[in-house]
């Protein structure tokens, strides 16, 4: 087996792992919601915390590799992982299992961007969108397979299990680390910028904290100055990198046309889905008596539809170019997610099999081209910062997808009670509109040569 082949085998384990604690949650958070009798605002940090973790640690990635070696900070970071979550397994309130899903976060954090460095690092330009195609294929195993399994665990055991569930897979990435990675030299390393981790870290926790409030009448006030503080913390760090030589984000690469659109068709399609994902498995299972089971089951349609959608996307980008691909992903999407708003009108199973369909084809298009087409221009030099980038704003996306949803639904349940969960769907359906407009930007055409 070729030594590129090992490294990204390692990272598609890794990045595999990462999702599976992504959906597999989502089945459980009816359970959790009874166990601690918690609000869907509340609820939605159980997803945030983690996704939260994830990101906070992307940032140093390239500073830790650099400083102690690719191979030691996939592996202690994998350790870090497996401890928090058997912590998260044993939480005694909602309070602990949100800090243990934080620290898994951070354990896991490390395992995609540094993964992903090392693993395209060793592929030239024009293999990186097939790269990226067989990367999205192997990741449509853990959205097919996690919330099935995660059903199964609820309805036969409890919510409990299914956050050690991925704990074996999480070894063996581990001990596979340990016997394919080559161990490369420190490097000196330039100065940490610590003030920007600083800035970035509490503006991104502030803003989620807010938004989180802003789902509470009574916390309108505080939420609003979370919110604004955040707001300003991200104002101050963009400013500071902008005038550093070494930022800790080189924020200049999100000029390049194609990483720019990624970043953003991520935001709006595949993020808007997490929080679509989590608040139908909570319509499905309290109003439309859905088994655990069968709410997870809906993630097999999806799946299938997403394993036509990426295999299609490696075989035409290089003649379409993203485009002629982005635009029919934005809108299948948003047929599916308004399936999901008639379903609270006329409440038909197949329904949720047609919407569960088409959003997977739909967001599965999308995130397999935005995937494919990121790193067409950027040079390899820059491909640690690139990388960094995309995977904050890719774990961005799945936080504050599920937290503006849920804090929708939170606002509509206390206001507009009897048409909450119609209204979030139709809000989330039209959505898809806005990355559709910056699509119209990009040339047509193909964007790379065979």
């Amino acid at each position: 087996m070729q030594y590129r082949t090992r490294v990204a085998s390692v990272y598609l384990l890794g990045f595999f792992v990462d999702l599976i604690n992504m959906f597999i949650a989502n089945v459980a958070y009816p359970g959790i919601a009874r166990h601690f009798d918690a609000p869907v605002s509340a609820l939605a940090w159980v997803s945030s915390g983690y996704i939260l973790g994830l990101t906070l640690v992307i940032p140093p990635s390239r500073w830790l590799a650099s400083r102690l070696g690719a191979r030691r900070v996939f592996t202690v970071s994998l350790a870090i992982f497996m401890l928090a979550s058997v912590g998260a397994a044993g939480a005694q309130s909602l309070t602990s299992l949100t800090v243990w899903r934080i620290v898994q976060g951070l354990g896991g954090g490390l395992l995609i961007p540094v993964g992903q460095t090392l693993a395209y690092a060793l592929y030239r330009s024009h293999e990186r969108a097939r790269l990226s195609a067989v990367i999205m294929l192997v990741g449509l195993l853990a959205p097919a397979l996690s919330p099935v399994a995660g059903g199964l665990i609820v309805d036969h055991l409890n919510w409990r299990w299914v956050f050690v569930a991925s704990l074996p897979l999480a070894l063996l990435a581990w001990i596979l680390a340990l016997c394919w990675l080559r161990e490369v030299p420190a490097e000196p390393a330039v100065r940490f910028d610590l003030r920007g981790f600083l800035l970035a870290s509490l503006g991104l926790t502030l803003i989620l904290s807010g938004l989180t409030r802003l789902g509470e009448r009574s916390e309108l006030t505080a939420g609003s100055a979370l919110l604004l503080a955040g707001v300003a913390c991200l104002y101050a760090f963009v400013r500071d990198a902008r005038r550093r030589h070494n930022p800790l984000l080189d924020l200049r690469l999100i000029r390049e046309p194609l990483l720019r659109t990624a970043m953003i068709i991520y935001q709006c399609i595949p993020g808007i889905f997490t929080g679509v994902g989590l608040i139908a498995m909570l319509y499905l299972q309290d109003e439309m008596q859905f088994s655990a089971a069968q709410a997870g089951g809906l993630m097999v349609p999806w799946s299938v539809a997403s394993f036509a959608a990426i295999g299609l996307t490696g075989k035409i980008f290089n003649r379409t170019g993203p485009r002629a691909l982005f635009i029919p992903g934005c809108l299948v999407q948003g047929c599916g997610i308004a399936l999901l708003a008639c379903m609270t009108v006329y409440p038909q199973a197949w329904l949720a099999v047609a919407a569960f369909t088409l959003m997977g084809f739909g967001s599965s298009l999308c995130s397999s081209t935005a995937q494919s087409c990121a790193f067409l221009h950027i040079a390899a030099p820059q491909l640690a910062d690139a990388s960094a980038l995309w995977n904050i704003n890719r774990q961005l996306s799945f936080c504050l997808g599920v937290t503006v949803i849920s804090v929708v639904l939170n606002l509509l349940q206390a206001y507009l009670p009897q048409c909450a969960y119609e209204v979030s769907f139709g809000l989330a359906a039209v959505s898809v509109l806005v990355p559709v407009i910056f699509c119209l930007r990009l040339p047509r055409g193909a964007v790379v040569q065979e």
